[in-house]
């Protein structure tokens, strides 16, 4: 009786670990620091192993940008209608023939309001910080204030002007001049007059 050939039995697949796996991306050096980090660290070598894969696939990939809310800027329109209502005007021709805004705004003979600057300047003076203008840094900000656009001498010094004391007032002004007075390496004789300015007028208010 003829005999009939049997199929050949298939070996099964072999399993490669997760360990086996790394072992074609990590060369000795890493191999090595990586069992020097197991035992010194009680770390399985498994789980450095899968790190390191991680790291040498995705070190060149750039960090995705934070998203930055977009600021809008005030309108010509708001800007005007902020003003005022802070001098109790309807429109820009009472607010020229008022008193109260003559007065107010002495000393700023180059003031233009047919452009929006001059609105922008007003609004940083009676009203507020403009949109998009907190927290600023660069050039003459000191504790996120331009000191060149804005006249905030209590947050400029970092005091709260309903507590700080004639000391209080007389530590911040030292620590501004050992930063900003001319005579030091850091210094800057533009921004020590605004500081020494700010400093007379709170000194006056305390």
């Amino acid at each position: 009786m003829a005999k009939v050939a049997s199929k050949p039995r298939s070996s099964p697949a072999k399993t490669i670990s997760k360990a086996e796996s790394t072992e074609v991306a990590l060369n000795q050096f890493l191999k090595d620091e990586i069992a020097r980090l197991s035992e010194n660290q009680g770390v399985s070598v498994s789980l450095l192993e899968e790190f390191a894969v991680f790291v040498i696939q995705n070190h060149k990939k750039k960090s995705p940008k934070p998203k930055v809310a977009k600021i809008k800027p005030l309108t010509l329109a708001k800007l005007k209608e902020e003003i005022y209502q802070h001098f109790e005007v309807k429109n820009t021709t009472e607010l020229k023939k008022s008193g109260g805004f003559k007065m107010a705004t002495d000393g700023m003979d180059d003031l233009n309001l047919s452009v929006r600057e001059g609105w922008e300047r007003l609004y940083r003076k009676f009203i507020g910080i403009l949109p998009g203008e907190e927290n600023q840094e660069g050039y003459g900000c000191i504790n996120g204030i331009n000191i060149f656009n804005y006249f905030r001498p209590w947050q400029v010094f970092g005091l709260d002007s309903a507590a700080a004391t004639p000391e209080q007032i007389k530590t911040a002004y030292r620590d501004l001049s050992k930063t900003y007075h001319p005579d030091m390496p850091t210094g800057d004789a533009r921004i020590f007059e605004r500081i020494n300015i700010m400093y007379k007028s709170i000194s006056a208010e305390a």
